[in-house]
């Protein structure tokens, strides 16, 4: 049984925000352990070169559009797999907004939206469309990601840390409506990444020098480090795992 626990073979897995940074390390991982991985986000191109990419190392994998701000693409996207044949059994929200960084106070109502509408609406549609066809083929699993935000909320990062505090209670709420049908539902809590959604962070050398002392291991992490947790949370090696979160982050939080 131990050498079956992280296989994903026969599974079909759709990775939103997959074109880069920890999107793509999750797609490449799952792809690696046997899934037929679809890769999505704004800009399918970037996804087709991680779809390439993983088809290249003797994986499966295809590119969508999807913009998760938009509820008609979400559903016509999932329709599209429905008709395809290919509805995925593990659902990875990866996808993200943050397009402000200063103090709440001073945000404007339209970026307030936008964030607003990626982050929580977004991940909430995409579960609701995923979890109706886990339910019809008897269970599946989700992972939505997250972040250390959701748990401790950043300076200037006001609206980004309260939608991600949302995903985990939403996280929790589908846990204990789908389980019965065997459909689980977990989040991950990277902390901070070296990825460009993160450059405004990483690249500033005051803000660093200040979060790496917050960080026990005093290092960001890398993507690749990010996605053995999802993979883990996808995988038979959590069927008794549902409705937790699972930070990767340093011991940020500890």
């Amino acid at each position: 049984m131990s050498e079956n626990l992280f296989n994903l073979s026969g599974k079909t897995a759709l990775v939103s925000g997959a074109s880069r940074g920890i999107g793509a390390a999750i797609a490449q991982l799952l792809a690696a352990h046997g899934a037929q991985v679809i890769c999505t986000s704004r800009k399918v191109e970037a996804c087709q070169q991680v779809a390439d990419a993983i088809t290249a190392s003797g994986g499966s994998a295809q590119a969508k559009a999807l913009h998760i701000g938009d509820p008609a693409a979400i559903e016509a996207l999932f329709a599209q797999l429905e008709s395809d044949g290919c509805s995925p059994d593990i659902l990875v929200n990866n996808a993200a907004a943050n397009p402000y960084f200063g103090p709440m106070i001073d945000m404007d109502l339209a970026t307030y939206e936008k964030t607003v509408e990626v982050n929580l609406r977004g991940y909430f549609w995409t579960c609701v469309q995923a979890a109706r066809r886990m339910k019809a083929k008897g269970g599946g699993a989700i992972v939505n990601v997250a972040s250390v935000n959701a748990r401790r909320a950043a300076p200037m990062q006001g609206i980004y840390s309260m939608t991600k505090a949302g995903i985990v209670n939403m996280t929790e709420g589908f846990a204990k409506e789908l389980a019965v049908h065997g459909i689980r539902a977990n989040a991950v809590l990277p902390g901070l990444t070296d990825t460009k959604f993160a450059s405004a962070l990483t690249s500033n050398p005051q803000i660093m020098k200040m979060m790496l002392s917050l960080i026990p291991l005093a290092r960001v992490a890398q993507p690749n480090e990010i996605a053995p947790a999802v993979l883990f949370l996808a995988s038979p090696a959590a069927a008794y795992i549902t409705g937790t979160t699972l930070a990767v982050d340093g011991g940020y939080l500890a």
